[in-house]
């Protein structure tokens, strides 16, 4: 059994421990102030090693700096987007604060004083940033220690059971079918305004559309492939939950789409941009007009981005009559549940059509008796 040893410092009397680690190299850990907190440390520290979970003091020490490249490596299965913004983050909010720190050094509280101020603007450095961007930055740092921890480089994860700050939906614009029209016909563009809004494709789905994906006999678009901006670059991946879909477009569209095909070759860009690549998402700024932004503020329509017309898709869909499922499909989402969880307050009618059907069915069950 290790027994506290005291030695003297310039700061007064200090207490170390000595003992043997689990493959059998004489180890120890000074700086204890009294003799219990030695011997406390020794028995826990025995108690991990006959659970196996012990872990060397010199482990402890591995920076999150050190230890983050690597985890960042371990993601790069992700879509090239979505591993650019991890990276982002990496090195915009962890590594300036952690980088330099053991990671055995770092305390919960720290952590959570950490996401506090990043929520209200309380960081140095960093004005108050969004829920999403808290905790993007928070899963980092997690998934960093969480590896150490199953490493058996560190006992515990100080930055579990964190509170986070809640994230404030954004408020959905719904457009009305006269303003889609509107924006429609003071756009550059008016066929990409009509595909957005009443089918419901991502922007990046949009530009990877090529003449062989549009079926003007069923009218239907297959969706197949997703182009996104990646610092400046686009790149060509499947489309958010890796899956394709067909997706039906009104038949009022049908000769606008007819004449976007026309005298292309199957493999051809449906929806090119001017230099003939991938149509590059049309930004909504205040003092930068895209030529999107210019057709709504000559149309005189609420502010909305390209991608909040998928908000108006699904809003037309379910005016329409579709359901949930239809609508998911529609939309891409993995599941009905997200869409619900998306535009709950589209299917608030059906709550009424739930009632009026309990009513007339308890009335026709009193009619019968």
């Amino acid at each position: 059994m290790a027994t506290p040893s005291r030695y003297e410092t310039a700061e007064g009397v200090r207490w170390e421990i000595r003992f043997r680690t689990p493959d059998h190299k004489q180890t120890r850990k000074r700086g204890f102030k009294t003799k219990k907190a030695a011997q406390d440390y020794a028995d826990a520290s025995a108690v991990s090693m006959q659970q196996g979970a012990y872990v060397p003091i010199s482990a402890g020490k591995k920076t999150v700096e050190a230890l983050g490249p690597a985890w960042l490596e371990r993601k790069q299965h992700l879509k090239p987007s979505a591993y650019r913004v991890l990276e982002s983050t990496w090195r915009n909010y962890v590594l300036p604060k952690w980088g330099s720190r053991g990671i055995a050094t770092i305390l919960k509280t720290e952590v959570q004083a950490w996401v506090t101020n990043l929520a209200v603007g309380k960081e140095p450095g960093h004005p108050a940033r969004s829920a999403t961007v808290v905790k993007r930055a928070h899963g980092i740092l997690h998934g960093i220690l969480a590896d150490a921890v199953s490493d058996r480089m560190l006992a515990s994860n100080p930055a579990s059971d964190v509170s986070m700050p809640l994230r404030k939906p954004k408020e959905k614009v719904y457009l009305s079918h006269e303003q889609v029209h509107a924006i429609a016909e003071a756009a550059k563009y008016p066929a990409v305004v009509r595909v957005l809004a009443y089918c419901g494709l991502r922007w990046g789905e949009m530009a990877a559309l090529r003449v062989q994906d549009l079926d003007l006999e069923r009218r239907r678009l297959r969706v197949v492939n997703n182009a996104v901006d990646v610092a400046g670059k686009m790149i060509l991946g499947t489309p958010k939950t890796h899956r394709t879909r067909s997706v039906p477009f009104p038949r009022f569209m049908l000769d606008e789409l007819r004449a976007a095909a026309e005298g292309k070759e199957s493999a051809e860009l449906l929806f090119p941009g001017p230099d003939g690549g991938y149509l590059r998402n049309a930004r909504v700024h205040e003092n930068n007009l895209s030529w999107f932004a210019s057709a709504i503020k000559k149309a005189g329509a609420p502010r909305v981005t390209p991608h909040d017309l998928r908000h108006s898709a699904a809003s037309f869909a379910v005016s329409a009559g579709a359901n949930v499922k239809v609508v998911q499909r529609m939309l891409g989402h993995k599941t009905a549940a997200m869409t619900l969880d998306v535009y709950a307050d589209l299917f608030e009618d059906d709550l009424d059509v739930v009632s009026d059907a309990l009513d007339a069915a308890v009335e026709a069950s009193r009619n019968q008796a």
